[in-house]
């Protein structure tokens, strides 16, 4: 912690800090309780406090990437000339994970395969359903089919063959034929895999001509074929599965594995880490399970979640149909998650996680009030809130930015900072919320007095009546990302700006609520500043 944390200064107006106390504090239920919870400052003279420092990390990021990766190889080893490895959730950009584990890394699932690039090749999975829909990836504000094309890149550049794209359920989509035709005019090898009527129950038509048989064969070089895709739902374990057929077909003997970050096989069902993982599915409808198939082989309780658990006789059939028998008694034995064997500290990841369920229950509010969705998502997160035993009051910067629009009768946002305080903002003639709350959390982090203006009145005026009277804006306070080019500008000649800006890195894992709707341009810095951001679902006037 630093100097600044033992003696914070306490600021009237514009900052409120708010320290609560160790991470084994009991769970607030309701608003009233949170706030009786933390000590709450908002004062002018300077006060100083005993802090206790804020455990952030629970999660062993270098003992996961050991132990999973010694995993892996053990399964491919268990088969002879070739291993499907279905890679669950997302290979690369995990944020879900590293949100509600602590310490985890966004890229460690592509870190630890990067050991074994020579071996292996990528194939990248994409529903036409998603590409007829648009589907975005909510983290990054980008379209799935977009994202097909990012996560090649990414992949390429890191020395990994990207050997081919399925595009899945497959029912003659137009937009899926012209996605087809311009992956091929950049020299993607693209394959088709057909929707089967009756999948994955009706075994006898699956593992037939008119069935698996009916799907383009992806042609593959290498031992480990990793499947992923950009997101959840997109037919991933059917790729595998189809190949698997085809390659019986063509006398070729190849195997299967599953790697699923969620949920973790031996955590409790109502674990907050397997609620958030619900909550993150809404729109899947996934719900986690006891696996009746690996507590009817051994006697013990492992967790699955329902789709693995359907899939599994499908599985069962196939395997017996090529090797003779199934090597797998469950969809436990599929999978080879060594992730809750990492969890260091599972009090810091159970908390992660009901601020995530939180997060994903406001996002999913937002998009209702955009008419992006029907309730029946906001209705299941809820569920999973009731069910975690925690109410929005959880969240600590959503009881800060709601007192303070309160107090000011304005919108207002807040901002936990990683040494546990939480600083407010609000909006004003020349600042939005969240642009106010940038400055106000680098001022504090570089220690520099409240009552210093780093952007000058004289410098925002021009630029609101650009956006207003040039640029034919409505609204011409600053947005986050025009303070920051301001802060830029003014750091070459100004020492407080520079220092300012330092500090952005320092919000990398923050928590930010807003008590109205953020722009598109708003969310995509806090996005890029690695901030974890929600929103009350109210439309700015």
């Amino acid at each position: 912690m630093t100097k600044e944390s033992h003696t914070p200064f306490l600021y009237t107006q514009h900052i409120i800090f708010i320290r609560g106390s160790t991470h084994n504090s009991p769970v607030p239920h309701n608003t009233q309780q949170a706030t009786r919870n933390p000590t709450i400052f908002c004062v002018k003279q300077k006060k100083s406090l005993n802090l206790y420092p804020v455990m952030t990390i629970g999660f062993d990021n270098n003992k996961y990437l050991k132990i999973q990766s010694e995993r892996i190889r053990e399964r491919i080893a268990q088969f002879g000339d070739k291993l499907y490895l279905e890679f669950g959730g997302k290979l690369f950009d995990d944020h879900h994970a590293s949100r509600v584990l602590p310490g985890f890394k966004p890229d460690s699932k592509l870190r630890m395969l990067m050991q074994m690039s020579d071996d292996a090749e990528i194939i990248i999975v994409i529903s036409a359903v998603d590409i007829e829909k648009n589907k975005i990836r909510s983290d990054l504000g980008i379209t799935y089919d977009m994202d097909v094309l990012r996560l090649r890149q990414e992949f390429e550049s890191r020395g990994f063959l990207v050997s081919a794209v399925v595009i899945t359920h497959y029912n003659g989509q137009a937009s899926a034929d012209h996605y087809r035709q311009r992956l091929e005019r950049m020299g993607i090898c693209t394959y088709y895999h057909y929707t089967i009527e009756g999948y994955p129950n009706d075994v006898a038509l699956i593992d037939s001509d008119e069935g698996f048989g009916k799907n383009d064969y992806v042609e593959t070089t290498r031992p480990l074929v990793i499947v992923t895709s950009p997101g959840s739902g997109s037919g991933k374990c059917a790729v595998c599965l189809s190949q698997l057929y085809q390659h019986h077909q063509r006398g070729t003997k190849a195997g299967y594995a599953k790697f699923e970050t969620f949920p973790v096989w031996n955590l409790p069902l109502k674990h907050p880490i397997h609620l958030a993982y619900e909550a993150a599915t809404a729109d899947l409808n996934d719900v986690n399970m006891v696996d009746p198939f690996h507590l009817e082989a051994y006697g013990t309780v492992a967790i699955n979640y329902n789709r693995d658990i359907e899939v599994f006789p499908v599985l069962n059939t196939l395997f017996e149909g090529i090797y003779g028998e199934n090597h797998f008694k469950s969809p436990t034995d599929m999978g080879v998650n060594m992730i809750g064997f990492c969890i260091s500290d599972e009090e810091v990841c159970s908390n992660a996680a009901r601020n995530e369920i939180i997060r994903r229950y406001y996002t999913a509010l937002g998009k209702l009030a955009e008419g992006a969705l029907n309730d029946a998502e906001v209705k299941k997160i809820a569920l999973v809130m009731k069910q975690a035993k925690i109410t929005t009051a959880f969240r600590k910067t959503t009881v800060a930015a709601k007192e303070r629009k309160e107090q000011t009768n304005l919108h207002a946002s807040a901002i936990e900072l990683p040494d546990g305080t939480i600083i407010t903002a609000k909006t004003s003639d020349l600042l939005g919320p969240s642009a106010a709350l940038i400055l106000n959390a680098t001022k504090y982090l570089a220690g520099i007095d409240h009552s210093v203006k780093l952007i000058p009145q004289s410098m925002i005026e021009p630029i609101q009546k650009t956006k207003v009277s040039y640029l034919h804006g409505s609204n011409p306070r600053l947005h986050t990302d025009e303070v920051l080019v301001a802060l830029s500008m003014l750091s070459t000649t100004d020492e407080n700006c520079r220092r300012a800006l330092e500090k952005l890195p320092e919000l990398d894992g923050c928590q930010v609520h807003s008590t109205v709707m953020l722009t598109e341009v708003d969310r995509k810095v806090f996005r890029r500043l690695g901030v974890d951001l929600t929103c009350d679902p109210v439309k700015e006037n």
